[in-house]
Order: C-alpha cells, then structure tokens, then sequence
C-alpha cells in the first residue's frame, strides 16, 4: 500500500494512527414517533384518495377512457389501456398504501402518477381545453365556466406533499412493512 506523508493511504477516509482507537460510524437517531404517526395519516389519507378515484372509475371504464381522450394528450391506441387500467393500478396503489406494504415504492409511483396528472391538466389549460379531470369519475369536456384547473392542480399539489413525505419517512404505524422489518 502506497503511504503519504502524513500517514495517511490511497484508501478512503481518514488515517488511523497505532495505538488510536477506530473512528466509530455515526449514530443514527431513531425516527420520532410523531414521525411515524404523521406518516400513517399520509398513508392512510393517499390510500382513500386512490381508493377514491379508482372506484368511481371503475363502475364505467368508457367513461374514464373518455375523460383520457378529453385531454388530447395520447394517442387513440394509448386511451383505452390507459383508461381501463387506471383505475387497478389506483385501486391496487389505495390497497398497498392500506396495508402499508412497499411504501416507499407505492408512494415513488404515486409521486409519478400525480406529477402526470398535475401535468395533463396544465397543458389542457394551457391549451384552452375546456375539460373535467375525470381524477374522481366523469370527466370529458365541459363548459368553460365549468373548469376548475387551478383548484385540481393546488390538490393534487397537495397529495404530492402526502407522496413526498412518505418517499422521504416511509416508516409509519400499522403497517406490514413495520411487521416485516421487525
């Protein structure tokens, strides 16, 4: 091994002189219980929300391809997957949230879905379109006195914050990733 000057080596970090003891790694601080039970009420809150918009969607699935198709967006052959399967992946984001297993990766795709969401409805603003969402059922185009852009785009800001929290402390009360890790 190659030594410098100082005592130090090509090896990483800092030199350990004979006879000193070894640096000891840093503690990590256990997360605040507060921390978990705020985690849990964000779980828990995103899980209804997708529990929410996959259920009014799925009773009619036309409907929601047409609520896709309203924004102008996708391509004819992407709005039916996309619409049909929306809301399983809603319900199937709502039911791991519940459980609370994979939380960090549910709210990661959460996260990404909102962004799109939040995204789409901009650009139809941004375009003049005149639609509903469909986040929550229905959907399609509308009267332009009827658009409420700015209100969907400040909540789905909003169940971001409750995604972002969740990537940042997935740790949270009741749920079977705590089971697991334990």
């Amino acid at each position: 091994m190659n030594e410098f000057p100082e005592g130090g080596s090509l090896m990483a970090g800092p030199a350990v002189q004979p006879g000193e003891p070894a640096p000891t790694p840093p503690v990590r601080r256990p997360v605040p219980v507060w921390s978990e039970w705020v985690g849990t009420v964000a779980r828990l809150g995103l899980a209804v929300v997708w529990g929410w918009a996959g259920l009014a969607k799925i009773a009619d699935p036309a409907e929601a391809a047409q609520a896709v198709r309203a924004y102008e967006i996708l391509p004819e052959s992407l709005v039916k997957p996309i619409g049909y399967g929306l809301p399983f992946l809603e319900l199937a984001l709502a039911l791991l949230l519940l459980i609370g297993l994979g939380v960090r990766l549910v709210a990661g795709i959460s996260a990404l879905l909102l962004l799109a969401f939040i995204a789409g409805i901009a650009s139809a603003w941004a375009r003049g379109i005149s639609i509903d969402c469909g986040c929550f059922g229905g959907g399609g185009h509308v009267d332009e006195s009827q658009t409420k852009y700015l209100q969907e785009i400040l909540r789905d800001t909003g169940f971001l914050l409750l995604a972002g929290w969740l990537l940042w402390r997935p740790r949270t009360r009741f749920s079977v990733d705590g089971r697991l890790a334990s």
